[in-house]
């Protein structure tokens, strides 16, 4: 994969690294990194960052330098690939599977399959997945192929263009059946997992619609769209309004109808940083939350 800029005029960039901060939004380690590299090019020859651009100059640089993942074992699994391109690896991950290793998950988890499935086609890449999900949690999960596309996501986040929609079924209606949940987060004291609300915590902010509910079984299958991305922020902030996540044996009480969270990492969407076109995903509701649910609903 390269990427390649053609100087048209001098008024926007006057150096090499102009074009590399500016028109790409590379972050100086990157640019350091290729720079090391040799991979940075003037012309098609390596240059130096601070070489002055005239008209028609062509500065390009390659993003396939072959990297390690020493520390991750590959494990052979199914992964269910929602799409793939030479940028980026999008998966429907299942429950009771964690994004990354640990020292109780040091085989099996869903970046060890990556590691498997990324030796097998020949990718020479790190595992850098760009979103995370709780290890009971289902649905979209984002890998980069390369540090570069890393990059250009996160940055879509802290900028809150990278759209991040959730399904959950609460216990519960949530009255107004829609709104704004601006609730700050922050690590519980007595605990290295559980967070809490607290008003010295990071600003979390969820919208929440109701999308269908069952009245016998006082549930409600509701649509969480996220403006900020705290740990556990989705389930915190249901408790919050008073209606836990059915299932949530952390922050509500155990179900009958379901043997985890019911929470779903439904849909993303995003800017591709390479063919800068919008780009769609939705991963299909587990049949686990259908079942939970009791009754038939559609999704626009």
């Amino acid at each position: 994969m390269n990427l390649k800029y053609v100087v048209k005029d001098l008024s926007l960039y006057k150096t090499v690294r102009q074009v590399l901060k500016n028109e790409f939004n590379m972050s100086n380690r990157l640019i350091t990194k290729l720079k090391f590299n040799k991979l940075i090019l003037l012309n098609n020859l390596e240059t130096y960052l601070d070489k002055l651009l005239s008209v028609g100059d062509v500065v390009s640089c390659s993003l396939d330098y072959e990297e390690e993942s020493e520390n991750i074992v590959p494990t052979k699994m199914d992964l269910n690939i929602l799409y793939e391109d030479d940028c980026f690896l999008i998966l429907n991950k299942s429950y009771n599977m964690p994004v990354h290793p640990s020292i109780l998950h040091y085989e099996n988890s869903l970046s060890n399959g990556v590691k498997y499935y990324f030796d097998l086609i020949g990718l020479k890449k790190k595992i850098r997945p760009v979103n995370r999900l709780d290890r009971d949690t289902t649905g979209i999960v984002l890998f980069a192929k390369n540090e570069y596309v890393q990059e250009c996501l996160i940055k879509q986040m802290q900028n809150k263009t990278f759209y991040k929609e959730y399904l959950a079924i609460l216990n519960g209606v949530p009255n107004p059946s829609s709104g704004i949940i601006d609730a700050p987060i922050a690590r519980k004291e007595s605990s290295i997992i559980e967070r809490c609300i607290n008003p010295s915590g990071d600003i979390a902010v969820s919208y929440y619609k109701v999308i269908d509910v069952n009245s016998k079984n006082d549930i409600s299958l509701v649509s969480f769209i996220l403006k900020t991305g705290r740990t556990h922020q989705i389930r915190l902030h249901s408790k919050f309004i008073g209606h836990p996540i059915l299932g949530d044996t952390l922050y509500g009480v155990p179900s009958t109808l379901i043997k985890r969270q019911a929470l779903h990492s439904y849909k993303i969407k995003f800017i591709h940083p390479i063919l800068k076109k919008s780009i769609e995903i939705k991963a299909p509701i587990p049949d686990d939350m259908k079942s939970a649910f009791g009754t038939q609903f559609s999704l626009s």
